[in-house]
């Protein structure tokens, strides 16, 4: 009978967790890389709308590797919000001249990281 060690078990799931993290930070920049020059200039000459266009670029990718990894519709769903809810939040600041446009893009995507990460700590079992 053979037994297996509890760290080697918790820093395996660990090492995959984190290693998933990644391929989907991979997948947004894949995302926002190929899907970019697909928007007409004028549009992305719009701060508010720029950060809007990043976040479905992202989200694409996102969401496509999610299902090739055979993630739910539901986690999926849940995951792809994490890309818009920061910039949904910060566009209004934004609309009344209290952020810049600057502000939007940094903060959006930093603020991203940790609601995916909570995300992924919360569909875990996936």
């Amino acid at each position: 009978m053979t037994t297996t060690h509890p760290t080697r078990s918790n820093t395996r799931k660990l090492v995959r967790f984190v290693g998933h993290y990644l391929e989907m930070v991979v997948a947004m920049i894949v995302g926002m890389v190929a899907l970019a020059p697909l928007w007409p200039a004028e549009w992305v000459a719009r701060p508010d709308v720029h950060v809007m266009t990043m976040a479905i670029d992202m989200t694409i990718a996102m969401a496509l590797w999610m299902r090739i990894r055979r993630h739910s519709w539901p986690a999926t769903a849940e995951m792809s919000a994490t890309m818009f809810l920061p910039f949904v939040v910060l566009l209004v600041p934004y609309w009344v001249g209290v952020i810049s446009a600057m502000t939007v893009m940094i903060a959006g995507h930093v603020i991203m990281f940790p609601l995916m990460l909570a995300v992924m700590v919360w569909r875990r079992a996936d």
